[in-house]
């Protein structure tokens, strides 16, 4: 995509909509050929447009919508009507694509309304993708991993850096980085912290764990035993001296191996395809030879490898 002019988004939505008082006060009566009722609707204006002419947002971050609270507005919506209007662009003919809104205009569906006050605007992709996300985050809808993802895509999308992708959304580097770390998570945790079971501090305290699989252990701890984000910190904490002891131990043995042992140990991981350890006791040259497996196919590899 080639790179569109930035738009500040320190002062939020309104900021990017570039909405004035004077938009703000258009009234329905300026309806005209194009809202689907055959008038015609000015960009800019304030105008009532058929709901089925409307399309929904394909740049939308947000993917859950609860139904209950759905149904709340819905009936709010019927009894006091639609206080806040949706925004849309004009995408040609009658045709309308939505900006920001779907939680309004899905409810304005479920209580049978067939037009729906709306913003018109003009706005190319990259703009409807940034007012979905920054409407959404500012209204606090978003999980987590939604807000990652949609972080992810502004960067890929919108060809920006994580210091312009912070001004555009009014967030500091380290919040943008710690939201975008947690696309690093198995996914597994990444569908975890999208359903609500992990907040935001179990999910920042795993990330500072790099073995997937001590990741998971520590995941299913919290799962199992409803740990509190401190006491992930200090399992966390834990977790991390101890690889970094073993890390030690074991650059100590190889570094007191002999050469020849050292030689035996790599030409026997070359020969099985995995990591081997040799365990010398230089007292009385006894020793083991380790040799693990991920998987039962992966032992039953290993074992044609000896001839069992």
């Amino acid at each position: 995509m080639a790179q569109q002019r930035k738009i500040g988004l320190g002062k939020g939505l309104s900021a990017l909509l570039n909405d004035t008082e004077e938009v703000r006060q258009v009234s329905a009566a300026q309806k005209s050929a194009n809202d689907g009722l055959g008038r015609e609707v000015p960009p800019g204006s304030v105008s009532h447009i058929k709901i089925e002419a409307i399309e929904v947002n394909p740049f939308q971050p947000r993917t859950d919508f609860d139904v209950t609270a759905l149904n709340e507005l819905a009936e709010s919506i019927k009894l006091q009507g639609l206080i806040q209007p949706i925004t849309v662009r004009k995408i040609g003919g009658d045709q309308y694509q939505l900006i920001s809104g779907e939680r309004r205009l899905r409810a304005c569906r479920i209580a049978g309304l067939t037009e729906i006050p709306a913003y018109i605007r003009t706005a190319n992709d990259q703009q409807m993708l940034e007012m979905a996300l920054i409407e959404n985050i500012q209204r606090e809808n978003l999980n987590a991993i939604e807000v990652a993802l949609s972080f992810q895509r502004m960067i890929d999308e919108c060809n920006l850096k994580q210091e312009e992708l912070g001004d555009r959304v009014s967030k500091n580097r380290s919040t943008v980085t710690n939201y975008l770390r947690l696309l690093r998570l198995p996914p597994a945790i990444q569908a975890s912290i999208r359903d609500g079971q992990l907040s935001m501090g179990h999910a920042r305290a795993l990330i500072n764990v790099t073995d997937v699989d001590k990741q998971l252990y520590i995941f299913q701890e919290i799962i199992n035993k409803g740990l509190s984000v401190r006491k992930v910190e200090e399992l966390v904490r834990l977790v991390n001296d101890a690889a970094g002891k073993n890390k030690s131990k074991a650059n100590t043995k190889e570094k007191s191996m002999s050469f020849e042992f050292q030689k035996i140990q790599d030409d026997l991981a070359s020969k099985f395809a995995t990591k081997v350890t040799l365990n010398v006791n230089g007292k009385n040259g006894k020793g083991t030879i380790e040799i693990p497996f991920m998987s039962e196919d992966d032992l039953s590899r290993i074992l044609e490898l000896l001839d069992w």
